[in-house]
């Protein structure tokens, strides 16, 4: 049974009743609509919002943030093929807010407005993007089209291949550091916030070509996400697991090699771990009981719920981070050969297997100059890619498709 579930049927069976609080409005999906002279892309609310757009040039792209929303979904489904748009990526930026990249192939005229429920639809967000010179339709008009107008043609329908009716496993990859906060300064400037963003992106897009996997990634690009809300954005996503990819520093510059955490409840397994942590932390650190909304019932079922989860989670993070760890080991040498433990505030996630991977010391001259390079960057995300797999094939999720393919195999063998 997959450990949410449990959870779930834990606080069902004490008659824990949730509140439902408010919450922050949704962009829930996306949708293309296409014509010979714009291509329109709808993403649906949960509410009404507010937005602004603006451009930026050498790459040309175009910023949609939108204040006090949360994204419960991706784009990777949307089919860019022969349009203006290279790509769209999307986080969270400031506080609470959610900012959509659009990857232009060339500079786009762009207008964008609100619609609210109509015809059995809901909030929506509307953007049109026409080469430059189209006479778009004026505002006030665009603001009322008629509902066929904003329907998108349906997405392909996947080919037998490549259908299968099962669940994804949801991998969240985080990005240490980000914007204001470089990280770890190696001795020729290198800077932990770079490396670890490419790690993380090439190691997104080798879990994107596996049958079977849906992946996230905290940020996409060089902005700064809270710990809390890093936790909060896997937890949102109903994430499987959560791995945070960093290139720290040591005291010691001769100290070198990769090294993989889990949580500790009770205390740092070395004082290396320990410090880590507290480096990590800082001032921004996270209780469990936030994630469950647990803090204002009574303390003793509250603490015994999180313990029974947390206890599970952290059992699972260290196998996880032992498999992660002895791939590793095929491609750089190893700084502690067992999985570290202390209290990093960015695993704690009562119900999601979380580790930190610290993919090398970056204040170290040999290792900072591994990091920097391409090659070494993908190698090191080939071989998360590979542990991932491993650990997911021997201990995969209820109801998901590589549970089900295991299951055929074992029939086929039976």
């Amino acid at each position: 049974m997959h450990r949410r579930q449990l959870l779930n049927l834990i606080l069902a069976s004490t008659t824990l009743a949730l509140p439902f609080g408010a919450s922050a409005a949704l962009v829930r999906d996306a949708r293309l609509w296409r014509s010979s002279d714009k291509l329109r892309v709808v993403f649906d609310l949960s509410g009404p919002v507010q937005f602004k757009t603006f451009t930026l040039e050498a790459p040309d792209r175009l910023i949609v943030d939108v204040a006090g929303a949360q994204l419960s979904g991706d784009f990777t489904h949307l089919n860019l093929a022969g349009t203006s748009v290279r790509a769209i990526r999307s986080g969270p930026f400031g506080h609470g807010d959610t900012r959509i990249v659009f990857d232009l192939k060339a500079p786009m005229q762009t207008t964008a407005f609100l619609l609210g429920p109509q015809a059995g639809q809901g909030h929506r967000l509307v953007l049109d993007l026409m080469q430059p010179g189209y006479a778009a339709v004026p505002a006030v008009i665009a603001s009322t089209p008629k509902p066929e107008a904003v329907e998108p043609v349906q997405p392909e329908r996947p080919s037998a291949s490549n259908f299968h009716p099962k669940r994804d496993i949801v991998v969240v990859v985080d990005p240490g550091h980000g914007g204001k906060d470089p990280g770890a300064i190696g001795g020729k400037g290198e800077r932990e916030k770079d490396v670890v963003l490419s790690i993380a992106q090439l190691l997104a897009r080798r879990l994107k070509r596996e049958k079977g996997y849906t992946v996230h990634l905290v940020r996409n690009d060089d902005f700064y996400v809270p710990l809390r809300k890093r936790v909060e954005f896997a937890h949102q996503r109903n994430a499987d697991m959560f791995i945070s990819v960093h290139a720290d520093a040591a005291p010691r510059l001769t100290a070198s090699g990769a090294s993989v955490f889990a949580l500790s409840e009770n205390g740092a397994t070395s004082a290396t771990a320990r410090m880590m942590a507290e480096r990590e932390n800082g001032a921004d650190l996270l209780g469990a009981a936030s994630l469950l909304n647990l803090k204002d019932k009574d303390p003793m079922l509250a603490n015994v719920i999180i313990d029974m989860s947390m206890n599970a989670t952290i059992a699972a993070s260290l196998q996880l981070g032992h498999t992660v760890l002895g791939s590793l080991a095929d491609i750089t040498t190893l700084h502690q050969k067992r999985v570290e433990q202390a209290g990093f505030a960015v695993l704690k996630s009562p119900d999601v297997p979380s580790i930190l991977v610290e993919t090398g010391f970056i204040s170290n001259a040999s290792d900072a100059q591994r990091l920097v390079t391409a090659r070494h960057q993908q190698a090191v995300a080939d071989r998360l890619f590979d542990g991932i797999n491993t650990y997911f094939s021997k201990n995969p999720p209820s109801g998901s498709y590589v549970a089900w393919r295991q299951e055929q195999k074992a029939q086929q063998t039976a």
